[in-house]
């Protein structure tokens, strides 16, 4: 077994979280989704660096072959956004208050090569108990169709369902989800 390591995302290191996140979804939503589908739900994702600024986003890295290999990314939010990127429409970059909000599990990707691995479960990890580290009594995230089986194997509830229509006229679904830290 190959030994994972975590460390904070840096800045410097989005164009490396890019080329996750991307190939990510083109590979990990096949097997869920249509690629239409998959297109529209690309319009939901993408790099959040209020994350990054806010030290709450997490690289998961292995070694392979002698070098440093990024093979899966995560986070959690204390701010009120629950998904997207930088670029996604309604985003509120108010900071939560961890007495009465929730916080969030944000961002989550695992390069295809290294599913089913234990990254998913590191970075949530990580997330719910900086969170709880926080102060905060809850969590919330919005998951993909792809992640549902993953969250509520990990202890996650539906709370409601939210569907956009992309702008290639396809559907694309964020299933609500939160759990009690």
């Amino acid at each position: 077994m190959t030994e994972l390591t975590h460390r904070l995302a840096r800045v410097a290191d989005v164009p490396a979280i890019k080329e996750l996140m991307q190939l990510s979804i083109a590979e990990n939503m096949k097997a869920f989704l249509s690629p239409q589908e998959v297109v529209a739900a690309q319009e939901t994702m993408g790099v959040d660096n209020s994350l990054i600024e806010d030290e709450t986003y997490y690289l998961v890295e292995a070694m392979q072959s002698g070098a440093s290999v990024l093979v899966g990314c995560g986070g959690w939010g204390k701010r009120k956004t629950l998904y997207g990127g930088d670029h996604t429409v309604g985003r509120d970059d108010s900071y939560s208050d961890p007495e009465t909000d929730a916080a969030r599990i944000r961002a989550m990707y695992t390069h295809p090569a290294w599913v089913r691995r234990g990254i998913g479960s590191l970075l949530l990890d990580i997330g719910e108990a900086a969170a709880r580290d926080a102060g905060f009594k809850t969590i919330e995230l919005g998951s993909t169709i792809p992640g549902e089986p993953f969250y509520l194997a990990r202890g996650y509830q539906e709370k409601d369902r939210d569907t956009h229509m992309g702008a290639n006229g396809a559907e694309s679904v964020v299933i609500k989800m939160f759990k009690v830290l």
